[in-house]
């Protein structure tokens, strides 16, 4: 396959997800894009990151989650050398936090 028609399908899809204006219009998106076990390794790896993010040890995560050590030393990686994806999140979910106090 074509990388490039690859990859103008896929801004598609992500363009698409930025039309979503709200949390319940995101939720059906996904639950339509998305098979149940995708969906719930999805939210199991974001929960992970953010316990990472707040400085627990994989030990409580795994207690707490039910992950993997092999999953959350993939998610650890993303955060310490991926593409800053889970920091741009947790920055604007901070800021949003703020804001509504």
């Amino acid at each position: 396959m074509n990388k490039r028609i690859k990859k103008t399908r896929n801004l598609e899809m992500y363009k698409a997800i930025l039309t979503l204006e709200t949390v319940d219009e995101v939720m059906k998106f996904f639950e339509d894009l998305c098979t149940v076990s995708e969906l719930q390794a999805m939210e199991q790896r974001f929960q992970v990151a953010v316990l990472l993010n707040d400085g627990l040890i994989y030990n409580d995560i795994l207690e707490r989650t039910g992950a993997s050590s092999a999953t959350i030393s993939r998610v650890n990686r993303s955060l310490q050398y991926g593409a800053d994806g889970y920091a741009v999140a947790f920055e604007r979910l901070k800021k949003q936090e703020e804001e509504n106090e």
